[in-house]
Formats: C-alpha cells, structure tokens, sequence
C-alpha cells in the first residue's frame, strides 16, 4: 500500500488520533497514490501509525480514519462506518424528521456530509476520498436506508480539494412540491435544490427551542434571518412582534412562507430585505429598540488570512446590537466560523459590550445541536458557538 512518511516530530497528532495530517508534516511519498486513494501513515522512523486518504491537492494532505492495523478500509468496513452513524443518531436524535447523519471526521467518515429530511438524503462529497467513495457510499445509503431520493449538494470547500462544482440527484426523484418537515412541533419549508448548506440549518435545531421561551411577551429581532426559523419558534413561544432581517429576497420570502405555514397573523411579523449592518446603523441612528436580538450571521472567517477581518464584523455587528437593545434585553448572538474559538468569541463581546457601554451578563450558552458531535480528538469539529446575553 502506498504510505506517506512524517518528519521528525511529526507524529504526535496523529498518535493522538487526530485526522488531520497538513502538507508541512509529510517528508516524504511512497508508492505516488491518485487522490482520493488510501495511504497507510508512517513514522519518520518507519512505524505504522494510521490508514488515511490522501490528496495531494489539498493543504490537508491526509485525513486519517482508522488507527488499527488489521483493518482493512474495505466495502464492509464503510457500510458499518455508515451504519453506526445512522445509529448514533438513532439513539440521540430518535424521531426527528430532520437530522445530520453522517457529521464528516467526528463519525469516521473523512469529508462526507449527509442530512436526512424524512425519507430524503442530502449529502456532500467535500474531499478527494469522499468522492472516490460515492458510488460505494450511495449504494450502502439505498440498503441501509431505503431514501425516496439521494441528492447532491455542492460546497465551496470542493474547489480546495480540486474538485469540480457538483449538483443533482444521485438516486430516485425529488418530490415536486416543497418539502415540508416538522421540527419541535413546527413546519417548515425545505428547499433540497438551491436551499443554504443542505436545505436546512439543522445545527441551530436545539437552540432555537431553547431560546424560544425567552421570546415571550418580547418584541424580537431576527437578523440573518435566512428561512426564519428563530422567528417562527420566538412566535410559537409568545412573542409579540417579530422581525426577520436579510439581504436576501429569496431567504425572505421562504420566510414568510414558514411563517404563514405556521399560521402568525401577519400583524405579528414583519420582513426587511437590506444589509443587516447597515440597517442596524440606521436603527441605531433612529433610536429604534428590541427585547431580544438573534444574531446567526453567516461564516465571517473563511481562512486565517480573514480572522482579523472577521473579529472586526463580529465586534461590529453585536455592539450595534447591544445599541439598539432596551434594559434588560437579551442578546443571542452566534458565530459558525470554525476559525473562532468560544474563548475569542467572548473576549469579542467583551470588546463590544465596553465599547457599548453596556453592562452585559452570560446567562446561557449555545452549541450545535447533539447530531453535529464533536470527536474529542477533533475539536475542530465544534464551529458552532453562542452566547445568550442579558444587558443593564
């Protein structure tokens, strides 16, 4: 088997099993593997260490997945990787219409994103070895799950690997008409097609019902509202008025949509299209007040290079928030960039609350929901954070 060799010093992570091996570890290739082929992982001295899938294309030039010898990567060995994903979500996501069943490296699964929304997958080829192992892992799906359809969805992440744009049905056929899905008692609209990541923000699934009882009798900003799913949660749980805030008239209208599928009278909600930023300048300059704002903007930093970029709109975007926030208002704000940690995240909000003048107290805590686990080994795999803050 072709095998890459580490430098000196090297191999710690990779004893510690950690799946990530970066182009500045490898010393040497042995055997010139295709992407996307299997490599065992060795020492500089020549120990085994772990099988991994390589890409020479990819500044992660391997994603190694198994840490026994013996094992061979073979057909049987991935159906059983799939099936006990399927069955970890089983056991802690049970009954949900909509889940994450495969969440990548956390579930031993290098580079695959697989999303069920009742009898249809969604699934995303992100990496060399994930690709080469789609006709095998489509066929596994169909046995192990019997889905009316398998459909395809692209990710900028493939462009880094070096592979192409990819969309389409890879198995059976997509319903006409709109998915609809029921998330804690609530509908929703799915867009399988063209809709953001898989069709759905399933990681935020835990935290918009435990923010929702914080919604009652409040007057609610939803910025970033994309489909308005905190929105239709805030309503469900009382709250008097709602506005869903985007820059999309897509998102938007998919929003209203949710909305009136729910049945809110429209005296009770409200939608904006326009940059969240700059209308929250513009609220500010007007004097405008919530009781509570939900802030779930998209990935800010995208690479290191953008971090410091990234921190700035952070800070920016939440101390305006905290301008437009009455006494004893409440703040649910997020970040999903991988690239933020839950430490700078907060040491952000610090910034935006001193420079806010504002006293603001943590009263909870958010993370992606229970079917995006983190592998203890891959802390990597916890990208989503949040913060419920009270403000004086």
């Amino acid at each position: 088997m072709p095998a890459i060799f580490l430098k000196p010093g090297k191999d710690k992570p990779v004893r510690q099993r950690h799946p990530w091996i970066f182009s500045g570890a490898i010393a040497r290739v042995e055997g010139a593997p295709r992407a996307g082929a299997i490599v065992d992982v060795r020492a500089h001295d020549g120990r085994w260490l772990a099988r991994a899938e390589y890409n020479p294309r990819s500044q992660i030039l391997a994603r190694a997945f198994c840490w026994d010898k013996n094992t061979q990567a073979d057909d049987a060995f991935w159906r059983e990787r799939l099936a006990a994903a399927i069955a970890r979500r089983d056991a802690f996501a049970p009954g949900a219409e909509a889940r994450r069943l495969v969440f990548a490296e956390s579930d031993g699964l290098p580079g695959l994103i697989l999303d069920q929304y009742r009898d249809h997958l969604a699934a995303q080829f992100l990496t060399a070895g994930a690709e080469a192992r789609k006709a095998m892992t489509v066929r596994h799906l169909i046995d192990l799950l019997a889905p009316v359809s398998i459909i395809e969805r692209d990710d900028s992440m493939r462009r880094k690997e070096g592979l192409p744009s990819t969309d389409g049905t890879l198995y059976g056929h997509l319903p006409d008409d709109p998915l609809i899905i029921v998330e804690h008692g609530l509908r929703f609209r799915v867009d399988l097609r063209s809709g953001q990541k898989t069709g759905f923000y399933l990681d935020q699934a835990a935290n918009r019902a435990a923010l929702a009882p914080f919604s009652a009798g409040r007057e609610v900003l939803n910025a970033f509202s994309y489909t308005g799913a905190f929105a239709v949660h805030a309503l469900a749980a009382g709250a008097s008025h709602v506005i869903n805030l985007d820059a999309s008239a897509e998102a938007l209208a998919l929003a209203e949509a949710n909305l009136r599928l729910n049945g809110f009278s429209p005296e009770r909600w409200e939608t904006i299209q326009a940059d969240v930023f700059s209308q929250l300048r513009l609220w500010r300059d007007e004097g405008r007040r919530f009781d509570l704002i939900i802030l779930d903007p998209p990935k800010f930093a995208t690479s290191r290079r953008t971090l410091s970029r990234a921190a700035r709109g952070y800070k920016d975007i939440n101390w305006l928030a905290m301008r437009l926030l009455r006494p004893g208002g409440l703040l649910a704000t997020f970040s999903c960039s991988g690239l933020v940690s839950r430490d700078l995240f907060q040491k952000i909000l610090f910034g935006a609350a001193l420079d806010a003048g504002r006293d603001a107290r943590i009263v909870g805590h958010f993370f992606q929901s229970p079917d995006h686990p983190v592998l203890l080994t891959f802390p990597e795999a916890a990208y989503l954070k949040g913060f419920l803050l009270h403000l004086v």
